[in-house]
């Protein structure tokens, strides 16, 4: 497959898909071989505290990664570099890679600048059951809003672009209907649904049934 390092491109797998921040003259959807988009990153700011961190995506090693890559015009990639390093890099628990992406529907793969998970930071989470994973989520809150509520949009937007995640559907299922609920006019704050998720985040959460009280073996270990 051709490869074309002259281009800068830069590959999105969470809220950079719908919320990039700085120009750019081309976006494509495309895919990632060797890291898959996971909650693997504690959050004790944006979506959690010190005493109940939140979950936050990350990328991680291991599998296949659909996501958005934008092609930077020559004149605005140093500027958009110095953006997205104030961005993705002030806590350290993401690092700086070049990563072969392959644009949807074409031969073409190209080199994208992206955010690793740095597994050897503090807040990197690594690969928690399930069930722990919708635990945090639907309890945890901080300065950008409740767990949840990031749960849903990731989960919305995803949809809207076509990109269907197995597991971040059974994560919805686990942590409740309202977390996967999208508002209508695509405007959370003033939704009701926001209320809701509150509310729900306070209830206990279920535990997983297992194969053995359950005799339809493909619902159980959902960890």
């Amino acid at each position: 497959m051709p490869v074309e390092p002259a281009e800068t491109w830069v590959f999105g797998y969470g809220s950079l898909m719908w919320n990039p921040g700085f120009p750019f003259v081309e976006a494509q959807r495309v895919r990632l071989v060797g890291y898959h988009r996971a909650f693997c990153i504690y959050s004790i700011h944006y979506r959690g505290t010190l005493r109940q961190p939140g979950l936050v995506l990350g990328l991680d090693r291991g599998g296949v990664c659909e996501g958005m890559a934008f092609r930077l015009a020559p004149e605005a990639q140093d500027a958009v570099v110095r953006y997205l390093r104030r961005r993705e890099l002030i806590y350290g628990v993401y690092r700086e890679a070049l990563v072969p992406v392959e644009l949807h529907g074409s031969p073409r793969t190209v080199w994208a600048i992206t955010y690793i998970a740095e597994r050897s930071h503090p807040a990197y989470a690594g690969s928690l059951p399930l069930k722990r994973e919708a635990d945090l989520i639907r309890r945890s809150a901080g300065f950008g809003g409740t767990n949840l509520e990031y749960l849903a949009s990731t989960i919305r937007h995803l949809k809207e672009l076509g990109i269907y995640e197995p597991r971040l559907a059974r994560l919805a299922t686990l942590t409740g209907p309202l977390a996967a609920r999208a508002t209508g006019d695509g405007n959370e704050a003033a939704s009701s649904a926001v209320a809701l998720r509150r509310a729900w985040a306070a209830r206990p959460i279920a535990s997983p049934r297992t194969v053995r009280d359950n005799r339809f073996g493909f619902r159980a270990k959902l960890d």
